[in-house]
């Protein structure tokens, strides 16, 4: 028989590859912080997008003033995945960012191992609803601050303090557009939300 290697179970003579183990991954916050950009950036197919135009009347309602420049806004959900190894795939799920679509989120983040929270760090009040839902729900997430023109407003401290998120929550500093920031910061959820799977059975283990 031969030893297995990632991805791989040897029957005999023969190795059979192995499907990745798919993880589900939620990516949420605000108007316009870049979730859209996000999932785009980083996903191995061509991402499914619900996006509308924004018109007259949906400009009145939702904030533009950060984003002069943006003309369509996701009115479902953005959708993407990316494999990590051959052992693992990340299947990505965003969040419309608009307050009146929030009756979706439950469909959205059911079955999620974790959850990553973009802020807009001009607009910190916006992020609030996500980082709410995720503690509320006890859904391990991260928090990382979309870099617009390469910078932000506010320190990692500054922001972990004015979201009052624990100090087990990551914050951290990406660019949505840049592949390789997107890939680092996913990989700070996974490795979270894996502890805690990890967590939960060795638990589960010791009341056997």
């Amino acid at each position: 028989m031969k030893a297995d290697t990632p991805g791989t179970v040897a029957v005999g003579d023969d190795e059979f590859q192995q499907p990745p183990l798919p993880v589900k991954m939620v990516i949420a916050g605000g108007f316009g912080v870049g979730k859209t950009t996000t999932v785009a950036s980083i996903s191995e197919i061509e991402p499914l997008t619900t996006e509308a135009s924004i018109t007259t009347v949906a400009a009145g309602v939702d904030d533009l003033s950060h984003t002069p420049e943006k003309t369509t806004t996701t009115v479902a959900m953005d959708f993407g995945c990316i494999t990590i190894d051959p052992t693992l795939k990340l299947y990505l799920f965003g969040t419309p960012g608009q307050e009146r679509f929030g009756f979706m989120w439950d469909d959205i983040v059911e079955g999620a191992l974790g959850g990553l929270v973009i802020v807009d760090t001009r607009r910190l009040d916006d992020c609030y609803a996500a980082v709410d839902y995720f503690e509320h729900r006890d859904i391990p997430f991260a928090v990382a601050l979309n870099a617009f023109d390469g910078k932000v407003e506010y320190g990692l401290d500054e922001v972990r303090w004015a979201l009052d998120v624990s100090d087990h929550v990551p914050v951290t500093v990406f660019d949505a557009r840049e592949r390789g920031s997107v890939r680092d910061t996913l990989l700070v959820v996974l490795e979270l939300a894996l502890a805690r799977v990890e967590e939960a059975e060795a638990r589960a283990a010791t009341e056997l």
